[in-house]
C-alpha cells in the first residue's frame, strides 16, 4: 500500500524529475550489480515507479547506462573547472588533471569499469556523444602541452595528442588491477610520478657543458700542472 502512494507521488513529480530520479537509482544499481545482471525492474523499483515509466524516457537499459555515464562525464566536466581554472604552473596543471582523473577512478570503479568494459570497445562508441565528452575530459593536456610549447617550456617537437594517449594509457594500465579488485594503488605517488616523467620528458632545458667533457677538461688541467710541479722539482 506504502509502495503504491510512493509510486502515484512520484508519477506526479515533473518529467524532469522522474528521469533524474530513474538515472540515479539505474546508477546505483549499476555499480552494485554491473551491466548484465542489472535489471530494469530493479531500477524501477529503487527508482520508486513502474517499468513502463523507465520505457517512456529511455529505449533500452544500454541507452539508460549511457546516458548515466554520459551524465557522470558532465559532473567530471563541470566539477573542477573553476578550480582548474585557478591553478597555475605547468606542473601543477598537469598534476591537477592527472589527480583529478585518478580520484575519479579510485571514487566510482564501477561506473570506470562499466566505460572500459562495456561503452567502449562497442564498434560505434567514436560516433556517440560519449566520445565527444570525452575528448573534451582529455583534450585540457593537449592544450596545456600546446601552450606550454608556444611559451618555450615544452619542446615543440611532440605531439600533444600523444602526451595525451600516453596520460590516460598510463593511468587505466595503473589502474586495472584496482578495477578488478585485485590490488591498489598510492594516488598521490601515482599523481605525481606520472607527472614527474611527463614534465620533464618534455621540458626545455638550458644548454651546458657537456658533463663528461667537462671532467677530462679538469683531469687534463690537473695533469698539466702535475707535470709542471714535477719538472720544477727536477730541473
Amino acid at each position: 500500500m506504502a509502495q503504491s502512494a510512493t509510486r502515484r507521488r512520484v508519477s506526479r513529480l515533473p518529467a524532469e524529475r522522474r528521469i533524474a530520479d530513474i538515472m540515479e537509482a539505474a546508477r546505483t544499481v549499476f555499480a552494485e550489480k554491473g551491466y548484465a545482471e542489472a535489471l530494469i525492474s530493479d531500477i524501477a523499483e529503487r527508482a520508486g515507479v513502474v517499468e513502463g515509466s523507465i520505457y517512456r524516457f529511455f529505449t533500452n537499459k544500454r541507452d539508460l547506462l549511457v546516458r548515466v555515464v554520459e551524465h557522470w562525464y558532465e559532473e567530471m566536466l563541470a566539477r573542477d573547472e573553476e578550480q582548474f581554472a585557478g591553478v597555475r604552473g605547468t606542473w601543477n596543471r598537469i598534476r591537477f588533471i592527472v589527480h583529478h582523473h585518478l580520484s575519479s577512478i579510485r571514487k566510482e570503479p564501477a561506473l570506470s569499469r562499466l566505460v572500459f568494459q562495456e561503452l567502449r570497445p562497442d564498434p560505434e562508441y567514436r560516433k556517440t556523444r560519449l566520445y565527444q565528452l570525452n575528448q573534451a575530459y582529455t583534450h585540457r593536456i593537449v592544450d596545456i602541452v600546446r601552450e606550454a610549447a608556444a611559451a618555450g617550456e615544452f619542446r615543440g617537437d611532440v605531439s600533444s595528442s600523444l602526451v595525451r594517449d600516453m596520460i590516460y594509457g598510463c593511468i587505466e594500465h595503473r589502474t586495472w588491477a584496482f578495477l578488478r579488485n585485485e590490488g591498489d594503488f598510492d594516488l598521490e605517488q601515482t599523481a605525481d610520478g606520472i607527472t614527474d616523467i611527463i614534465y620533464r620528458g618534455l621540458a626545455l632545458t638550458p644548454a651546458g657543458p657537456d658533463p663528461l667533457a667537462a671532467t677530462v677538461k679538469r683531469l687534463e688541467i690537473v695533469a698539466e700542472r702535475l707535470e709542471k710541479l714535477s719538472s720544477a722539482r727536477n730541473g
